[in-house]
């Protein structure tokens, strides 16, 4: 070849090379979809007027939301910002682990297939979902509803599939909130991952025989019917498994994973009964035992990706990685094993077993928490991003930026402006006077109806959270009673004299309380890193001081003892792997914090 024209080539190969650009997927979780202006196709009911927009609304009260771990409402304007977000940074690829709707309500599941559908009408993107314990409930449809919709005289308001279901005497009735089953998702939403797309180089199943080489569209399609996607969780018990690995850019292999598994209470009774099914919120540990054709299909794809040269991402609803940030001991050990919501986590197999299957990478929701969670184990690794729910504090969503094969950056978006997130307010004000003239008892703080952005919203969601369930939840009676009433200055002069410490007055340490101590515990839990953000700097220092100073304590007080692993607990979750925005080198087996 003439040496002009061989270095033509190289130059022209090196320039399209540059020019490729890097493969980006956001990551939406938990994002608790209710449509806030859907309809029921059996009742003409579209909600309550709203004074400020002249909408019909279909709500739920803000009584509801401040005892529950998520908005039910306002998330409904979170998720369209995001979206407006996503849109706008040209990302093309969306992948959503799980609870994409508010328990697979008929109406839910519609008025969210018309908000993907325009966005991919409208920008192209592609959305790919797997499902979470909300979506479905169970593994087949059960009459349901909810007690705690606003009616338009501030009252709570029932919506029932079925007139013997709920308490409340004021009702609807409409098939329409009855909590779907895997059928009727996979009938609604079978266009956004669930079957193959024309446009997909590659989807197969866990129940799919044919080898990658042979891939073909039409035979894809044939496999990912309904009745080709079972297994025996126990004997005599068919339940569907909605897993699938789909390649939509050439190179790149997503593994959704259907980490739901629906035991039978009764292994006796009916295996069509939804009643006779556990709850699959526990995730992987179940997984582990019930549902073992998952790993040995995650070996597969992983050999099988190696010798392609595929990236291997998988996502899922729930963490494969204790996401305590080392912690969990502590917390058992101050609360008790069934607080703080421990039975979830995942326990030390379930990282082991999938690192050894090959998996390097995997997102996860279902905690409403940001984290990151790394398992490492000779020549293994296993990174578990947990994505933040748009419907808890921190509200935001992770984008995955895949530069090479062995070099992944993912970034963390948070949601601090979100338009009308304040639409409902004046619907809350009517829920709020009915409830201080006839339950006064049941009063919540009505300064969150004050607050400006969406971010003060959601903080103010969780400290409410925090107050109203929480606490009285996961704590002892008696050490919430003593540390409510003791200042920071309280918490140093159980551990220290008088003198400053590295300049500082132990009246400085007056500024805060015992209560704000507890909060900001949950705020770490929540947003990992980010909390700081929301904490002040000053309290910050403080805590790391006391940290130092509870660590070397050895006194026999029950109630040190406590606070000991309160500092250390607190320590933890504020001192862990990055979580915010890093680097993953699945070359070096390392994590890398990146600074924006």
């Amino acid at each position: 070849m003439n040496k002009g024209i061989f270095l033509f080539l190289v130059c022209i190969s090196s320039l399209l090379v540059a020019q490729q650009k890097p493969v980006q997927i956001a990551f939406l979780s938990d994002v608790h979809f209710q449509d806030l202006y859907g309809s029921f196709s059996d009742n003409s009911f579209k909600g309550i007027i709203n004074p400020k927009t002249g909408k019909p609304t279909i709500l739920r009260t803000m009584d509801s939301q401040l005892h529950s771990t998520r908005v039910f409402n306002e998330n409904y304007f979170a998720f369209l910002k995001a979206l407006d977000d996503i849109a706008a940074k040209g990302i093309r690829i969306v992948a959503m682990p799980g609870d994409f709707t508010d328990d697979g309500q008929a109406y839910n599941l519609r008025g969210l297939r018309k908000v993907l559908d325009c966005y991919h009408q409208q920008y192209g993107i592609r959305f790919y979902l797997t499902t979470g314990n909300h979506d479905p409930v169970g593994p087949v449809r059960q009459e349901s509803g909810k007690d705690d919709f606003l009616g338009a005289d501030g009252r709570p308001l029932g919506i029932y599939s079925a007139q013997y279901t709920g308490n409340i005497k004021n009702k609807i009735i409409t098939r329409d909130i009855a909590e779907s089953g895997y059928l009727e998702i996979l009938d609604e939403l079978k266009g956004f991952g669930f079957y193959p797309d024309q446009k997909d180089l590659y989807w197969s199943t866990p129940f799919d025989t044919e080898d990658y080489r042979n891939y073909a569209y039409s035979k894809a399609l044939q496999n990912a019917s309904y009745s080709k996607r079972m297994y025996e969780v126990s004997e005599g018990f068919t339940v569907p498994d909605l897993s699938y690995v789909v390649e939509p850019v050439s190179g790149v292999w997503m593994i959704a994973i259907d980490g739901n598994t629906y035991i039978p209470k009764n292994i006796q009774g009916d295996p069509k009964d939804p009643e006779n099914y556990h709850g699959a919120s526990i995730g992987y540990n179940n997984v582990l035992s019930h549902k073992k054709h998952l790993v040995r299909w995650v070996a597969k794809l992983a050999a099988q990706a190696k010798a392609n040269h595929k990236v291997l991402i998988a996502f899922t609803h729930y963490p494969m990685v204790d996401f305590n940030d080392g912690a969990t001991g502590s917390i058992k050990t101050l609360l008790g094993e069934k607080k703080w919501q421990l039975e979830r986590v995942p326990e030390e197999p379930v990282a082991r077993t999938f690192a050894e299957a090959g998996l390097q990478v995997h997102f996860a929701g279902h905690m409403h928490i940001n984290d990151t969670g790394l398992y490492q184990s000779g020549d293994q690794m296993l990174v578990n991003v947990q994505v933040p729910s748009l419907a808890a504090y921190l509200p935001g969503y992770k984008i995955l930026t895949i530069h090479a094969p062995e070099r992944l950056e993912v970034q963390t978006e948070t949601l601090n402006e979100v338009p009308h997130f304040d639409d409902l307010f004046p619907l809350y004000e009517k829920e709020y006077a009915t409830l201080k003239a006839t339950k006064p008892e049941m009063l919540w703080n009505k300064d969150i109806l004050k607050t400006k952005s969406y971010h003060d919203f959601m903080q103010f969601h969780l400290k409410e959270l925090v107050r109203l369930r929480m606490i009285p939840g996961d704590w002892p009676k008696d050490f919430v009673e003593k540390i409510s009433a003791m200042t920071g200055e309280d918490l140093l002069r159980l551990v220290h004299a008088d003198k400053p410490l590295s300049g500082i007055p132990p009246e400085a340490f007056r500024n805060w309380t015992g209560e704000d101590l507890l909060l900001d515990l949950y705020k770490f839990q929540s947003a990992d890193e980010l909390a700081g953000r929301d904490i002040p700097e000053k309290r910050l220092k403080h805590y790391a001081i006391l940290e130092q100073l509870y660590v070397r304590q050895t006194t026999g007080d029950a109630f040190v003892k406590q606070l000991k692993l309160v500092f250390k607990i607190l320590s933890l979750l504020s001192h862990a792997d990055p979580a915010d925005h890093f680097e993953i080198n699945l070359k070096s087996k390392k994590i890398k914090r990146l600074q924006d």
